[in-house]
């Protein structure tokens, strides 16, 4: 099973991480930095470096690489992936969406996949199509959950193009509750036109689960 994002942040029993069960957000500096990562990494996929140019974005990454590995810590006591307002909790692999609806069951969203994400002729990969319906499937199969709720089957359906630096339209809704299981199915648009569709179950933890 693979974890699944909420907007409201951990479940009652993950209140586990280096900042005391406090979640960070969006306007600390670390918040601004992901947001700065996401715009980087779809720049060096957009760009036609010459050697210079290659060479020395090289040289200051291996400097950075080097300036952050006294930091590395334990998986509780990371800060990526805890931004509590942030797409994905500013997992920047996953596209970035902005909600517009979100109730006890659904959300309905914007989401724009940018160069980074590019599979080929100006289509998102199927990969990031499937990776933002984990992240937005798992957002209503968790709000009503008293703790996380993992994806158990994850089913994607290509139905046309996908393109990129086009804002789109994705929306997941609950279909089904049975005990721990949640049945949720989604869509993603661009305008009246069908990109994806998808349909998942997430099973809600239990207490000695993480």
């Amino acid at each position: 099973m693979t974890e699944a994002g909420s907007a409201a942040g951990p479940g009652a029993d993950e209140e586990r991480d280096l900042l005391g069960g406090r979640w960070l957000t969006g306007d600390t500096p670390y918040g601004a930095m992901i947001d700065r990562l996401r715009d980087f990494l779809d720049h060096v996929a957009a760009a036609k470096l010459d050697d210079a140019t290659a060479q020395a974005l090289d040289a200051d990454l291996a400097a950075w690489t080097q300036r952050l590995t006294p930091m590395v810590a334990d998986e509780a006591h990371r800060m990526f992936g805890r931004v509590r307002d942030a797409p994905g909790h500013g997992q920047v692999f996953a596209p970035a969406f902005i909600p517009d609806q979100m109730g006890d069951d659904s959300l309905h969203a914007r989401v724009t996949f940018g160069a980074f994400h590019l599979g080929a002729n100006y289509a998102a990969h199927g990969g990031a199509v499937a990776l933002l319906f984990d992240e937005i499937l798992g957002l209503p199969a968790n709000m009503s959950a008293q703790r996380m709720a993992r994806t158990a089957y994850l089913h994607v359906n290509y139905r046309a193009i996908t393109p990129i630096d086009k804002e789109l339209q994705v929306s997941a809704w609950v279909t089904k509750v049975e005990g721990r299981k949640r049945f949720v199915r989604g869509e993603l648009r661009d305008g009246d036109l069908l990109c994806a569709d998808a349909e998942g179950l997430f099973i809600e933890l239990l207490p000695h689960q993480q």
